[in-house]
């Protein structure tokens, strides 16, 4: 991975292909590997002749890492993408973000708007304004110095993940602190380009996609049939929307 300094921090990213620019931002506990080149994102994007660049947040992956939850709020990651966008000379890319990158896009877009052509928000729907439930056990379950003590299936699920990924725990626990800041509906009102939001149909976390593209003046829904919060991020039908949309917003 390449990499560049923001506040005496690494940011970790690659950048592949030639094209127009799309910016990918990955959830929480994930990194730019397991979000999108795993899945396909990135060799579908390339294929169809876009420049995938895909960073690792603050906190996740190869990136720096803090422990003060005010370095996880949205705009401040939001910001972060930004920089990168300075880093590389990009004056606008398309963005696309899942879950927490979802959330983190929205920021963008609503702060940046002369920074994104378009904006693909993928495994988040109506939680974006009404929240997402309670998560303080997941932040408990990351700081738990034995697993085996951790009870509740998402929060296990999420230790698991962590685990998996040999993630900086306590920086994971920080940025859940104030990732999942709110925007309102007045806030999504301002989001006036083109924008597409795609959630499973079993997606519990998500929340329904169709009133959130509702609340933006170009937004579009998509349900991605069967397939649950974790399983959604590269499915098939989900690929193709997505070309479809970005192929429509050229």
């Amino acid at each position: 991975m390449k990499s560049f300094q923001r506040d005496g921090r690494d940011i970790a990213f690659i950048d592949k292909g030639e094209g127009e620019p799309i910016l990918l931002i990955h959830g929480f506990a994930s990194n730019h590997f397991v979000n999108w080149v795993a899945p396909g994102w990135v060799k579908t994007l390339r294929d169809a002749g876009y420049r995938a660049i895909a960073l690792d947040n603050l906190g996740h992956g190869s990136s720096g890492k803090s422990h003060d939850p005010e370095d996880y709020a949205p705009p401040a990651m939001a910001a972060d993408a930004v920089a990168l966008l300075d880093h590389l000379g990009i004056s606008a890319a398309h963005v696309m973000g899942y879950s927490m990158g979802a959330r983190i896009t929205a920021f963008l877009a609503r702060d940046y708007p002369d920074r994104v052509k378009s904006i693909i928000l993928g495994g988040l729907g109506l939680g974006m304004v009404e929240g997402v439930g309670e998560w303080d056990e997941i932040a408990d379950a990351l700081r738990a110095p034995d697993p085996a003590t951790v009870t509740g299936e998402r929060p296990r699920m999420f230790r698991t993940f962590a685990d998996q990924t040999k993630s900086d725990r306590l920086a994971l626990a920080a940025c859940i602190q104030t990732s999942r800041a709110l925007l309102t509906p007045e806030d999504m009102a301002r989001i006036d380009m083109p924008a597409l939001v795609a959630v499973g149909t079993r997606d519990d976390i998500a929340g329904n996609p169709a009133p959130l593209a509702e609340m933006m003046p170009h937004g579009q829904s998509f349900d991605i049939q069967g397939r649950d919060h974790m399983l959604s991020v590269g499915d098939r039908t989900f690929k193709k929307r997505a070309l479809e949309f970005l192929e429509s917003v050229r």
